[in-house]
């Protein structure tokens, strides 16, 4: 083995091998049970972020344990098209270029969105690979791919044909930036700092005005009534007066709706059929005809004064507020705080705008995934999202599935000029009803997630009734964002009951969002992201996926720092050096090793064994309830401190000796086995380092049952031996582990040099703890760096010492000659008083009110927790001075 683990090396050779042997493939035939996984398909709009690699280290810690506990494993790689998404930055790379897509025309802009596809792609692809992702490559697939467009088509027309889908006029979200239609999952909204304009509608017999207030006063050029409540007696009176709409020179009624809240405002709303889903609503209950007063780009348009049109919809709110109270028609303007729509994908704000779309009836197709949910059939980790899912499958509104785009699924509609709609999964030559071949297609797109929500069994193959469809489907877990929980999951789950008559996964993991240091989401405006692929090279793909995993509870977001990665790194370190140093101990060859029999192990073999039984135990059950960072610590803490801090050490002795080669022999057996075990755990979590150092093992020991699989990947995953269990062995080791730290802390607590060793009595609390401690005395000696240590219940206590007290033992140091007590009285003397000095400092920067009133929250909390610090420091300090003068 290499002095130093050098990952970049080391993985890009391991990541080719399994391709090339094929170990990621799944076999449909294989008669193991079945365990898949479909990828959330990131997008081809650009590279990979570290949400991509938090969510793909997951699904691969899943595949690669499952994969060894013996089921045939399959996950699906695939890219998503992202219509809206990847056109903005093709439009955007064109713009640079001096082109758009009208001058260009549909099919030369869609070739030039393929070309991005390929390119980006491959670069994500790449990158999946650099992470360690063991996909099944064979069957990648792709959203806009030959099998999914035509499960898409078939969808589409089936829902079409059965009334589920339908195109109507209605008030939809509208991207004036994107120029397309939105869902109203994909208008994200945002609480903005705004106005309320209280303004004055005059009656048109001049006797008087209504007030109606609004925080988008340019819509009032589109107003079709005033509303009221029928039982708002305020308004009997006036009712059936006409209202001159104000700079319009138009005439609108007031009409009665129970929908309108007296208690707000006055009690009188304007109402914009054309601008406002609550007021389209109303008019159609009024039969009031919709006036649409913006185009597409959010520019004034359509029947409203000369003066106003042609302006952006921002700039003719404040010419129109302007002119309102020039004419003495604004009552009041009010500070107001609101939530508005944003587009998802470009964040400009969106309007309400009335057209013809094409949409989903979602209430019969949400039954079947309520009851899914509401009867744990699917189950969501934390399970905190159930509720929000069922909240939102109770309260479902159908969907807006056109998009006003070029890139994506063209809706197979084709317009005759007859009239006639031609609804059909094949493009149609002729029209049926005149034979006409000038057939015009539906100019629009089918929402992304059209084809996403079919991505379970679309990319399996479906319709087909195929052999790998009925292996792999329906799949078992499903990881993702929880942003995406109703774009995505919810209908998933909706086309799968509707199309397979299956639910399409069990588990849904609902991962957190990462972040920096600071809590802030990482964006490329902030400047805080963190590349993967800058961290790899440095840190390597093991230390990114462990890192991550291990600081971040489930559900939880992820706060990175670049300083994060070293918690992966120096663990792979620690590994790589202890097993070296291991390897290292077997000259002349391979060994054979087998667990020696139980009457020639050491305390601390049956220790170390039973402390390996729960590890194993534990960490299958942590991953298999999706708890990683559980599992990251579980093997970290016995990797680090169990096996390479104690064990190892304490088999230091055998190794090195010479009079018995059985000793030897056993020692590496034992380590070897406890190796070998840890490898396998920690495989699933750092799948290149374990690769690595399993073909470096094989190479130095057989290991019938343990040591075998070419691949560690092969291998099986290890099960707890119950025979191993020894809970009193364990027992009695922590208290020795427990007196050796107690010792250790006096030699650092009396800053003792580390090459002087000196000499320890323990007084034991009873007969069978004597018995214990005294068979430890040469381990205890090795740990705490002592030539001779008394156990005794008789023993007496010794005159200059520093002492401990661990479950009732008493354990006393002798600092006589390995301190000198003159010369530590002076250095504790100063320490002391350097101490005092800094806490007297904190205290009174604590205690000033200019620096709790002007300083940062955190900033202040840090000063209080530095104080808190100093605080203890002094306290041990005069603690151990106080010790010197009593042992006198």
């Amino acid at each position: 083995m290499e002095k130093q683990y050098n990952p970049s090396t080391v993985e890009e050779r391991t990541y080719r091998r399994w391709l090339e042997r094929r170990y990621f493939h799944a076999d449909e035939s294989s008669p193991k049970p079945a365990y898949s996984i479909v990828i959330p398909p990131p997008n081809v709009t650009g590279v990979l972020h570290m949400g991509h690699a938090l969510n793909n280290a997951i699904q691969d810690i899943l595949i690669r344990h499952r994969r060894m506990k013996g089921f045939e494993v399959m996950w699906m790689p695939g890219t998503d098209h992202a219509g809206i998404a990847t056109q903005n930055v093709v439009e955007r790379r064109l713009a640079k270029e001096k082109k758009n897509r009208h001058a260009m025309g549909r099919e030369a802009f869609v070739n030039e969105v393929w070309k991005w596809k390929e390119e980006y792609h491959a670069t994500i692809t790449t990158q999946l690979k650099k992470l360690g992702s063991s996909c099944d490559w064979d069957r990648e697939r792709f959203t806009m791919d030959d099998g999914l467009s035509a499960a898409v088509r078939k969808v589409f027309v089936e829902l079409y044909n059965e009334g589920l889908i339908y195109r109507g006029k209605y008030i939809i979200n509208w991207c004036p930036r994107c120029r397309t239609a939105l869902s109203d999952e994909e208008a994200e909204h945002k609480e903005l700092n705004g106005k309320l304009y209280h303004l004055k509608y005059p009656y048109e017999d001049g006797s008087g005005h209504v007030v109606v207030a609004t925080t988008r006063p340019e819509t009032m050029l589109g107003d079709v009534a005033v509303a009221v409540n029928p039982a708002d007696e305020r308004y009997a009176a006036v009712k059936n007066k006409k209202i001159a709409l104000p700079l319009t020179g138009r005439s609108i009624p007031f009409i009665e709706d129970g929908f309108v809240d007296r208690e707000f405002g006055t009690g009188a709303v304007k109402v914009t059929t054309a601008h406002d889903p609550n007021d389209f609503q109303m008019g159609l209950r009024h039969n009031l005809e919709p006036v649409v007063v913006m185009d597409e780009g959010a520019l004034m348009a359509g029947e409203i004064p000369e003066k106003y049109k042609g302006m952006d919809r921002f700039e003719c709110r404040k010419t129109l507020v302007a002119d309102l109270e020039a004419a003495g028609l604004v009552e009041k303007i009010d500070e107001h705080n609101h939530s508005v729509g944003h587009c998802y994908r470009c964040q400009t704000v969106v309007e309400p705008y009335y057209s013809d779309q094409w949409f989903v009836k979602m209430k019969p197709l949400a039954e079947p995934a309520l009851a899914a949910a509401v009867n744990d059939e699917v189950r969501f980790y934390p399970a905190r999202w159930k509720k929000t899912y069922i909240d939102w499958m109770e309260n479902i509104r159908d969907w807006c599935i056109s998009r006003q785009i070029w890139w994506g699924h063209q809706i197979p509609v084709w317009y005759c000029g007859c009239g006639e709609i031609i609804v059909s999964e094949e493009t149609p030559q002729t029209c049926k009803k005149c034979s006409s071949t000038a057939l015009t297609q539906d100019s629009d797109v089918l929402d992304t997630w059209f084809s996403s929500w079919l991505w379970p069994f679309s990319t399996m193959g479906w319709p087909e009734d195929n052999d790998f469809m009925k292996k792999f489907y329906p799949t078992d877990t499903l990881a993702t964002a929880p942003e995406i929980l109703f774009f995505w999951v919810a209908r998933m789950i909706m086309a799968g009951y509707r199309f397979t008559g299956k639910l399409p996964f069990t588990d849904v993991i609902l991962h957190g969002t990462v972040r920096d240091k600071t809590g802030r989401k990482m964006s490329k405006s902030l400047g805080n992201i963190i590349d993967p692929l800058e961290v790899i090279p440095v840190y390597g793909a093991d230390a990114l996926r462990f890192s991550m995993i291990m600081i971040t509870a489930q559900g939880s977001d992820v706060f990175l720092g670049k300083d994060t990665f070293d918690i992966g790194r120096n663990f792979a370190n620690k590994l790589w050096n202890a097993s070296r140093f291991l390897l290292g101990n077997i000259k002349d060859g391979a060994i054979q090793g087998t667990l020696p029999p139980i009457d020639r192990m050491k305390a601390e073999d049956k220790w170390i064994l039973s402390k390996l039984q729960r590890v194993i135990k534990d960490m299958d059950s942590a991953i298999s309830a999706y708890r990683f960072n559980e599992a990251c610590h579980t093997i970290y803490d016995f990797t680090w401190h169990e096996f390479c801090d104690w064990y190892v050490e304490a088999k230091k002795a055998d190794f090195y000796q010479d009079g018995d080669p059985q000793r030897k022999s056993d020692a590496l057996s034992l380590c070897g086995y406890v190796l070998a075990s840890i490898l396998k755990l920690l495989h699933p979590l750092m799948p290149f380092i374990t690769e690595e150092i399993w073909a470096h093992l094989r190479e130095k020991m057989t290991f019938d049952g343990l040591i075998d699989a070419e691949s560690i990947m092969l291998a099986k995953y290890p099960e707890p031996e119950p025979s191993l269990i020894n809970e009193s062995v364990e027992s009695d080791f922590d208290l020795l582990k427990n007196c050796i730290v107690a010792l250790r802390t006096i030699r650092s607590e009396n800053n003792i040099p580390p090459d002087k060793t000196g000499t320890a009595v323990i007084i034991p609390a009873d007969r069978e703890s004597e018995a214990w401690l005294v068979s430890q005395t040469a381990t205890i000696n090795l740990f705490a760096k002592l030539s001779e240590t008394t156990v005794s219940v008789d023993a007496q206590k010794p005159g200059f010492a520093g002492s401990a007290v661990v479950k009732g033992n008493q354990l006393f140091l002798c600092l006589e000659g390995l301190i000198d007590k003159n010369v530590e009285i002076e250095r504790l003397t100063k320490e002391v008083a350097r101490l005092k000095s800094i806490a007297d400092s904190a205290k009174a920067r604590l205690e000033s009110e200019s620096f709790i009133s002007r300083a940062p929250a955190d900033i202040v909390e840090k000063e209080k927790e530095k104080y808190q610090g100093i605080l203890v420091n002094l306290e041990k300090t005069e603690k151990a001075l106080a010790m010197i003068y009593i042992r006198e």
